[in-house]
């Protein structure tokens, strides 16, 4: 008996979808052909400047979106207009959170960024029905959880130098998926993000900034671009467990 191959060869997956990042590494990699071309017909795709809102603290939810290409990040704002960063975004990751009405975050795109966006009542509608999909949701929101328990402990209990260091080696390691060689980015965000983002000062963010490039830690370039020739020597910088 022959057995189909269900990737991206298939005639029935849309063409949109069979180099889509997001179609394998996210969400989407749970859907059946006849489901992704049900989604297809209600998507679009969206390229966004720096500096987008996606969605509103407050808002009501109408849609969802995978992330394409670059970065969002995800604020938080007090009741006296303070506002701190809460979590970064990054291709392939679902924007979203499902069966909610209201968005408790606001979504802003800290660099250039496409991301693929879907009526919020579709993607119910398939979670609703496919086991696949809501498991996978499931398994996000769970993975999601346990990346900011590791961030409060960053947070919480690392120096300046294990904080800036664990902010770089995250962007090394999440910023470009498809990308293999995780030495060298650009910065998603500017110095007073990355200080709100850590909890410390600008001021300790430079000095720290300059404490790892004069160790031979990184090396920077037009101050947004970031080398790193051992990632490993980074990791151990940030105190992170292999």
């Amino acid at each position: 008996m022959e057995v189909r191959r269900m990737d991206i060869h298939i005639a029935e997956i849309p063409v949109a979808c069979r180099a889509c990042e997001a179609r394998h590494g996210g969400v989407c990699g749970t859907l059946t052909p006849a489901e992704l071309c049900e989604l297809n017909k209600y998507s679009a795709r969206r390229r966004l400047d720096a500096g987008t809102e996606v969605v509103g603290q407050g808002e009501t939810v109408s849609s969802y979106a995978n992330i394409i290409r670059g970065v969002v990040k995800l604020t938080k704002m007090m009741a006296d207009g303070r506002q701190q960063i809460v979590g970064l975004q990054f291709a392939p990751d679902f924007l979203g959170r499902p069966f909610v009405s209201e968005s408790a975050l606001s979504a802003e795109t800290a660099t250039d960024a496409e991301i693929c966006n879907f009526p919020r009542s579709v993607m119910d509608r398939l979670a609703a029905r496919a086991p696949d999909l809501k498991d996978r949701l499931h398994r996000q929101a769970l993975q999601e959880l346990d990346e900011a328990r590791d961030w409060m402990l960053t947070l919480g209990r690392k120096s300046a130098q294990e904080k800036v260091a664990s902010f770089l080696y995250l962007i090394a390691t999440h910023s470009d998926p498809e990308e293999v060689d995780k030495s060298s980015f650009d910065l998603p965000l500017s110095r007073a993000d990355i200080a709100d983002f850590l909890g410390l000062t600008i001021e300790t963010v430079s000095r720290q900034f300059t404490k790892l490039r004069k160790d031979g830690v990184i090396a920077i370039e037009n101050n947004r671009h970031v080398i790193v020739p051992d990632l490993d020597r980074l990791m151990q910088f940030a105190g992170n467990d292999r």
